[in-house]
């Protein structure tokens, strides 16, 4: 997490105030902790470049109970972890997070997860999620997801939407469709999306499957020496490498200098390996993260251009989408290919995450509202971060207000870090008075 980062400059995230974004959430995808307040209080006394929104993470919550493992939870283990996102909405968590694709939220069936997301629809929160499957399974894991909306009774967001792999490329009009028909029926739902066509994970989540992952490292490198687990070992990670397109498809970016910048294509030349064996071998030096090149540009545009997807980066270190996702999706999709409006990108990045992610007086330059504002020069704001070169700050912003105060002027960092944690007014009544 960089806003509460220990080193101060990382602390100002350039990279995205470089792109003028002024307020960004942490705890996305299940990773957050619970423990909102200690969070909040770390911003205030060391704050961030931007403000800073914060979910509850299904990820810890589970851990807490019942660690790494394959397991349902005991009622009482259900009820511990209600009370951990309980607490966090009235600490001004804005929702509960969760990544049905990581270890070990993906072994949650989706009563246990309605249960805890019924917690936070009693606080007036929102529901986020990177959903279970995004390829074969996306159908399937956006009915999940809608029914979650439904019978909790909150808003849901999806992720990072996108259809991964070639078994479900073209298939974004459906997808859309699904979503639709939901929204028309009364459930509130909305969707982000990252402008690239590679996705990026650690290389354990994307390339491993889950039951090899479950009670951690140590319990997966049991499982790669286990000569009875082999076949089929083997045989599921060459099926995730299929769907992801192949050993040509998959970059190895942060984590291991021997491997980043390598394709596994690559790696299986160097190694004398097949592509599962080199996968394996990898891993076994420590995880390391990817970009996985596995969308198609027209699915993009089609998600791009609905009106209930807003942009994102999904930050992750070692993939360009952190430093340049705003500046190219201006870039790329108005300005070169004029698949959406300068007015619609304007829209897609301020009011309407402001809108979905409930945060209030912000996202629209109106009397009243808390001066975050962005000046871009329409003719230069390009990214400059590419997947070979992924820490390149963008260009083309001129001046970036953060809640009055000046973080860029004329192009540069003023080095005034003015962010706030933004928490969220629980539903009234819902938490115990303070100091009970």
């Amino acid at each position: 997490m960089v806003a509460i980062a220990d080193d101060a400059t990382r602390r100002l995230n350039l990279p995205f105030l470089t792109q003028g974004v002024t307020t960004a959430s942490i705890g996305n995808d299940g990773f957050g902790g619970y423990d909102i307040a200690a969070q909040a209080e770390t911003l205030r006394a060391r704050p961030a470049g931007n403000n800073t929104v914060i979910f509850v993470g299904f990820g810890p919550v589970r851990q807490s109970q019942l660690g790494m493992e394959n397991q349902t939870p005991t009622d009482v283990q259900l009820a511990e972890m209600k009370q951990l996102v309980a607490t966090g909405m009235c600490e001004g968590a804005i929702g509960f997070s969760t990544g049905l694709t990581y270890t070990p939220q993906t072994f949650a069936q989706t009563d246990e997860i309605i249960e805890l997301t019924r917690v936070a629809a009693v606080y007036g929160g929102i529901y986020e999620s990177h959903v279970r499957n995004e390829s074969l399974g996306l159908k399937d894991a956006i009915d999940e997801t809608i029914r979650i909306g439904r019978e909790a009774g909150l808003p849901v967001h999806i992720a990072h939407i996108k259809a991964l792999g070639t078994d479900v490329h073209g298939t974004s009009g459906e997808i859309v469709a699904m979503i639709e028909r939901a929204q028309a029926a009364g459930v509130r739902i909305s969707a982000d999306q990252y402008p690239w066509l590679a996705s990026s994970t650690q290389a354990s989540a994307a390339l491993i499957p889950s039951w090899a992952l479950a009670g951690g490292r140590d319990q997966m490198l049991a499982r790669f020496n286990d000569p009875a687990q082999a076949a089929r070992l083997h045989a599921d990670i060459a099926e995730t490498l299929r769907i992801r397109g192949g050993p040509s498809a998959i970059l190895f970016t942060v984590g291991n200098d021997r491997y980043a910048g390598q394709y596994l294509a690559d790696v299986m030349q160097s190694l004398s390996l097949d592509a599962v064996d080199a996968t394996m071998a990898v891993l076994r030096e420590g995880n390391i993260a990817i970009a996985n090149f596995n969308m198609a540009e027209a699915d993009v545009q089609t998600f791009m251009q609905r009106p209930w997807v807003s942009t994102s980066s999904d930050s992750s270190d070692g993939h360009p989408r952190a430093y340049g996702s705003f500046a190219r999706k201006y870039d790329e999709y108005v300005v070169h290919q004029q698949v959406i409006s300068v007015g619609e990108f304007v829209r897609s990045s301020t009011s309407r995450p402001a809108d979905q992610l409930q945060i209030t007086e912000r996202g629209r330059l109106r009397p009243g509202y808390f001066a975050d504002v962005v000046v871009f020069d329409p003719a230069r704001f390009a990214a400059r971060a590419t997947y070979t070169e992924p820490r390149l700050l963008s260009e083309g912003v001129s001046t970036v207000v953060v809640n009055g105060q000046l973080a860029i002027e004329a192009g540069k960092p003023t080095g005034v870090a003015a962010g706030r944690p933004l928490l969220q007014q629980p539903s009234k009544g819902a938490c115990p008075p303070t100091g009970q």
